[in-house]
């Protein structure tokens, strides 16, 4: 399992009522892949750059797309470039994904022929550890959920991310998540007062 998919669980598990903003998990995930295919040694950071280093060798599909997916050439890819890049429906590559592998199953939320359908964790070894690593107040996996709006369980005891290169990818996932709320309530505003000219406001 990577932190992406341990991220993608936790947000399943945390807010099994309230959906979260699929622009801002996907976002997330980016940031997550990053930080996997870092500790992977598969890339380094030049500032905010990410510099190949090796080819990979996970056997986790989606993060061998990330790798695969990492720009070789220079000047190589800004962290924030590659989150808007890569995030793209990132949430919805995961979730299909974790439904193919039976981690995911649809669930009607109620007898009435128009009830709907959502998506439930099932029981797995995935999910045990990917909880595991949230009780212990892992503080990567912390970070990014909170990014998404996911308080971590001990807040006072979660312990610093000490290192800089994930730092930075924290901070650039937290700008892009940022941007994007501001680009969701500057669209409101303008919709907003669209419908009011149509009303005669």
């Amino acid at each position: 399992m990577t932190t992406a998919r341990d991220l993608f669980i936790v947000t399943m598990d945390k807010e099994p009522d309230r959906s979260v903003g699929q622009g801002d998990l996907s976002l997330a995930l980016a940031g997550a892949e990053v930080i996997d295919l870092l500790a992977d040694e598969v890339l380094t950071l030049d500032g905010d750059r990410m510099v190949p280093t090796r080819q990979p060798t996970t056997d986790d599909r989606l993060l061998g797309e990330a790798a695969s997916a990492v720009v070789r050439q220079i000047p190589f890819e800004r962290v924030e470039d590659w989150l808007w890049r890569r995030g793209r429906d990132l949430a919805a590559a995961y979730q299909a994904d974790l439904e193919q592998a039976g981690q995911l199953a649809r669930r009607r939320r109620s007898r009435l022929p128009f009830g709907g359908d959502r998506m439930e964790l099932v029981d797995s070894p995935a999910r045990s550890r990917a909880m595991h690593r949230w009780a212990a107040d892992e503080p990567v996996l912390a970070a990014l959920a909170a990014v998404v709006g996911i308080p971590a369980e001990q807040t006072e005891d979660t312990p610093a991310v000490g290192d800089e290169a994930v730092t930075t990818v924290l901070v650039a996932v937290h700008d892009a998540v940022m941007e994007l709320e501001a680009v969701r309530q500057r669209r409101a505003i303008e919709n907003a007062a669209f419908a009011n000219i149509w009303r005669g406001a």
